[in-house]
């Protein structure tokens, strides 16, 4: 089992095949900084590349999930020419938000959102590659951007919509406002919302039921066709990857052993591994002879 790495802005705990990240600035409400950039993206790697890890949930210490950029820079937060770090190409300096989001989005383990306060900026646009959110009944959402001058991130323009829908995401980037959980619940930006109390006990109730029950492997091909199928022009598209993957999974060790462990009414012991047994093809959206 590899050990877990320690961080000064984030928490990494592995229990039960489930991994927490924990953002762990209580007393700045989790406000995201340089520093928890890297350490969210260098957790990622770890989680990646541990096989003991199945499943990953986000949530927040104290009373907040994260309030956005940390502002402490006062007027010039924002002033990338002034507060340059982080990756530069073209002369345009890269939105730390941007690659966070990106590095969740490549990750493959699947990632589920526990809500426990106020998730505003990039607070929820981080969470928007995620693939489950679950709201407590005191999280808080806002895409306050325009009421700050700026403009939206995270690569959210390309995710919201995709998540939402277009005209929940233009109401809610235009206007700023931050709105409670049952607004979220309505426009399909969480999938349940339940008492503060009961948070992490229904996240972990979810991730259990990936853990144990899924092929590893299965579950990270499945991740990446399913969010890589949204933008493609033509269903043979989905066609041909699904055609790979059947052909792959289904001569497979966890092929055997999903139908064996059903006919015999025991629980599977799959033994796929993502770090080792991922099939040549993958990642296939890299190739563009792919077919």
């Amino acid at each position: 089992m590899a050990s877990n790495p320690t961080y000064e802005t984030i928490l990494y705990d592995v229990e039960d095949n489930i991994l927490t990240i924990t953002l762990n600035r209580p007393e700045k409400l989790n406000a995201f900084n340089n520093r928890m950039r890297d350490e969210i993206i260098d957790a990622l790697d770890h989680a990646d590349a541990d096989d003991e890890v199945r499943v990953i949930i986000f949530t927040g210490a104290g009373r907040a999930y994260c309030a956005g950029a940390d502002l402490s820079g006062g007027g010039e937060t924002f002033d990338r020419d002034v507060n340059a770090d982080g990756g530069i190409v073209n002369d345009v300096h890269r939105d730390g938000g941007g690659l966070v989001s990106l590095r969740i989005y490549e990750c493959l383990k699947p990632t589920i959102a526990a809500v426990n306060g106020a998730a505003v900026g990039v607070g929820v646009t981080s969470m928007l590659p995620m693939d489950i959110r679950i709201a407590s009944e005191n999280a808080r959402f806002g895409f306050v951007f325009a009421r700050r001058g700026i403009v939206p991130e995270a690569c959210s323009s390309y995710f919201l919509s995709r998540v939402v829908g277009i005209s929940r995401a233009t109401e809610w980037c235009y206007t700023g406002e931050v709105f409670d959980a049952a607004e979220a619940l309505d426009g399909g930006l969480v999938r349940s919302i339940v008492p503060a109390d009961e948070l992490m006990a229904t996240a972990r109730a979810l991730a259990t039921k990936i853990a144990k029950n899924t092929s590893a492997v299965s579950v990270t091909l499945t991740r990446h066709m399913l969010w890589r199928m949204l933008d493609v022009d033509h269903p043979m598209e989905a066609h041909k990857i699904d055609s790979r993957g059947v052909q792959y999974m289904g001569g497979s060790a966890d092929a055997r052993e999903g139908v064996e462990s059903f006919l015999e009414k025991r629980d599977p012991n799959y033994t796929l591994k993502p770090s080792t047994d991922l099939p040549d093809y993958f990642p296939w959206w890299a190739d563009p002879e792919f077919s």
